[in-house]
């Protein structure tokens, strides 16, 4: 069993990966806005992981990314107390002899390398990955891996929470799609602006960004919010909610022991898009040719990358 732990403005969430199965399995998710007690989250773990029956002894390996610095050191030092390893932190150097490249390591949010990682494992072409997360983020990936670049704006919870807290009579309110694009009363109006806003904004985005590249993209979503904008579901090649925790894994477990180097993916399936039929993975400039030998991936499943890790 292989442990993610990915640590993000919002929330804490631990992911765990059955290696027999090739697929995650369980997910344990504990909000970190205004902080949280480790004490509270040790009881919690313990409670998680009897009820699913997951032993500590079957943990492989954790790998471990926080975009918060100050959660790194305790996160840490939990990780060493509750599971009696140490987990393995995602940075800069991380990224050596990964097939994907970038000229600022210690700039590029740990998460985004992670989300990109996934996604080139996925399609071996250039795809854009969307984060919906406390941020908007595009993370442009090119034909040979390299990050062509990041675009970065407020998420959609962090819309609407600015609208309540800068504005002196607009309420906070839900994040639910309304029926209509145009805004009967104040709380439909913002629910409207905002998310069909996002969703013209995020197909203009991705049309501008594969316009300026001259080549068509596989498109990612992934983030706890990616499945409220249902108008973009056709826009996707692939909804993942497990793309940052599979990078995560795929990047700790490329860590080369003795500076032998890693293993990684050759080959993807072409198999037809979730909910899209019409979009294939891999489809466009990368698609396979004709005759051309694929090995099909099970929905859900993870690409072809190291099944067990080097780092204790």
């Amino acid at each position: 069993m292989f442990l993610s732990i990915d640590a993000g403005n919002s929330n804490v969430v631990f992911a765990f990966y059955d290696e027999q199965q090739q697929r995650w399995t369980h997910e344990y998710r504990i909000s970190s806005q205004g902080g949280f007690s480790l004490a509270k989250l040790e009881k919690e773990m313990h409670l998680y992981m009897l009820e699913h029956r997951i032993g500590r002894d079957t943990l492989t390996a954790i790998g471990f990314s926080s975009v918060v610095p100050e959660r790194i050191e305790p996160l840490e030092d939990f990780c060493r107390r509750f599971f009696g390893r140490s987990p393995y932190l995602i940075q800069g150097s991380s990224y050596a002899g990964l097939p994907v490249k970038t000229t600022k390591p210690d700039e590029i949010g740990t998460d985004l390398m992670c989300n990109a990682v996934a996604a080139y494992a996925r399609f071996l072409g250039p795809c854009i990955i969307v984060d919906f997360g406390t941020a908007l983020t595009f993370t442009v990936v090119g034909p040979e891996g390299q990050i062509m670049g990041v675009n970065i704006l407020p998420g959609l919870k962090t819309a609407i929470r600015a609208l309540f807290t800068d504005t002196a009579k607009l309420p906070e309110v839900a994040l639910e799609l309304p029926t209509s694009a145009i805004g009967k009363d104040t709380v439909h109006s913002i629910q409207a602006g905002v998310l069909y806003g996002y969703t013209s904004l995020v197909k203009g985005m991705l049309q501008t960004i594969q316009e300026e590249l001259g080549y068509r993209c596989s498109i990612v979503a992934t983030g706890g919010l990616s499945s409220i904008l249902h108008p973009l579901a056709g826009s996707f090649d692939l909804t993942d909610r497990y793309l940052t925790l599979e990078g995560i894994r795929l990047i700790t477990l490329a860590q080369p022991k003795k500076n032998k180097a890693p293993t990684f993916p050759r080959t993807q399936s072409a198999v037809p898009a979730p909910g899209n039929p019409n979009r294939r993975f891999g489809s466009g400039p990368f698609a396979a040719k004709r005759g051309q030998s694929f090995r099909a991936q099970t929905p859900g499943k993870s690409p072809t990358w190291p099944s067990r890790s080097h780092i204790n």
